[in-house]
């Protein structure tokens, strides 16, 4: 069996954060956050990445990150089009958002041969995570099977100071399996509680603030490409109505939507490290901060790369 695979999802349009998050340095010489999944990744066992962006932002990409990763691992490029749909599908009238992370994922399926991790460019996961969802995939024995993973992490872990934030929030049973997965968009802190809304805060409802949480680190065989490939057409019929603008094939929903009709058992690596991501402009000093901390406690060589 081929080595696993990490798949990085880059070509996300940062609305919120107002910028490339992708690349901003959060590390004292110039180390984004996807510099420290990929090392993560690299000491877990990881020999290839696949990483996702636009292709108008190739070189940029490159500049910033992409020539500096290349020296240490095999990497190779995707990049995710808003028009790479099925046949007899067409871009709604002034849709300009991508078609959301499946469609990210699907976007790499010539590039993936082996069973595979996914990860968001912009969060930071620790390096238990990487270890243990690298260990799931080594030991995938029948790739035609939808046997999945993800690593789960503690709500409280994963909140934002400064808004509020989008997760899946996951019903787990006793035996670490996924039972169910429910996106939620908006949860935020509120005073002692935690809630969410999901009617532009007309409503709210508390959310339990150990509740296990999804965030897009999910590990797959090779068949799962053929589940969101077969289903695309379906969300679109959809999403083109219901949502032309905004409608996104999202990967916790769909996820959920094959453990709901038995058609996929996931099972849920619990990780107890907190994580960081930047998700708005603010949060930039937090995850710097933290970065910086690891750095010091010698987590991380100073520079990350050094020797490497």
């Amino acid at each position: 069996m081929k080595k696993p695979i990490l798949v990085i999802m880059a070509a996300g349009m940062a609305s919120r954060y107002g910028g490339s998050k992708q690349t901003d340095a959060v590390g004292q010489n110039g180390e984004a956050i996807i510099d420290y999944s990929v090392y993560d990744a690299i000491k877990a066992g990881f020999e290839k990445v696949v990483i996702i962006i636009k292709k108008e932002f190739e070189e940029q990409f490159k500049q910033a990150v992409g020539d500096r990763i290349a020296k240490h691992v095999e990497l190779k490029y995707a990049y995710q089009d808003i028009n790479d749909l099925p046949k007899g599908y067409e871009v709604p009238k002034d849709r300009v958002k991508p078609w959301g992370t499946c469609h990210a994922v699907l976007s790499a399926r010539d590039l993936i041969d082996a069973p595979f991790a996914v990860i968001n460019a912009d969060d930071y996961y620790g390096p238990d995570a990487f270890k243990r969802i690298y260990e799931f995939l080594s030991n995938c024995k029948d790739e035609t099977k939808n046997d999945y993973a993800m690593v789960g992490y503690i709500l409280a872990n994963t909140l934002s100071e400064n808004g509020s934030v989008s997760r899946g929030v996951c019903v787990v049973d006793k035996e670490d399996y996924l039972e169910s997965i429910v996106e939620r968009l908006k949860i935020e802190k509120y005073g002692n509680l935690t809630r969410y809304t999901e009617d532009n805060g007309s409503t709210w409802t508390e959310v339990d603030i150990n509740s296990t949480v999804s965030m897009n680190l999910f590990g797959f065989t090779q068949n799962f490409l053929k589940e969101l490939e077969d289903n695309f057409p379906k969300f679109l019929d959809d999403a083109i109505k219901t949502n032309p603008l905004k409608g996104e094939y999202l990967l916790p929903k769909f996820v959920g939507q094959l453990v709901d009709e038995k058609k996929a058992t996931v099972k849920v690596l619990k990780s107890d490290d907190k994580w960081y991501g930047m998700t708005y402009k603010e949060d930039k000093d937090i995850v710097t901060k933290a970065m910086s901390e690891k750095h010091k406690a010698g987590q991380y060589k100073t520079p990350l790369w050094e020797n490497n």
